[in-house]
Parts: C-alpha cells; structure tokens; sequence
C-alpha cells in the first residue's frame, strides 16, 4: 500500500460502487458488517478505496462457499 497513494470515495462513490443505499451502508455499519467512515471534516465523511474492495470481495466469496 505504500506504493499506491491513499485513495478515499466519498459516499455517493461508495453507493454506487457497492449497490447499497445510504441507509443499507449505516445499517451495516452499525452491525459491524460493513466498513465504518473515516471524518474527513466537520460534515464529511469517507472511506478508503481499499477498505470497499476488501468487503465487495468478502461478500463475493461467501456468495461463492454459500452456493457451494
């Protein structure tokens, strides 16, 4: 990672990267099940980009074992 530099998506990124609502990724993110924001500012929040592809990854590999 210290190859590449940090690269963070503001939340209508990660809706639309993820498929998930607003209210889905607050959802997830109280269960604990999805990753939680990093305050950008007063009233910004955001996520890395590689935290996102880690858990797009973890839900496609437990579709995959759940299908097996």
């Amino acid at each position: 990672m210290a190859d590449q530099p940090l690269s963070i998506l503001r939340r209508k990124a990660v809706e639309s990267r993820t498929g998930l609502s607003r209210s889905s990724l607050y959802t997830y993110i109280a269960k604990g099940t999805f990753p939680a924001p990093i305050r950008l500012g007063e009233r910004a929040v955001g996520w890395t980009e590689e935290s996102i592809s880690r858990w797009l990854e973890s839900r496609v590999e437990a579709s995959r074992t759940k299908a097996a």
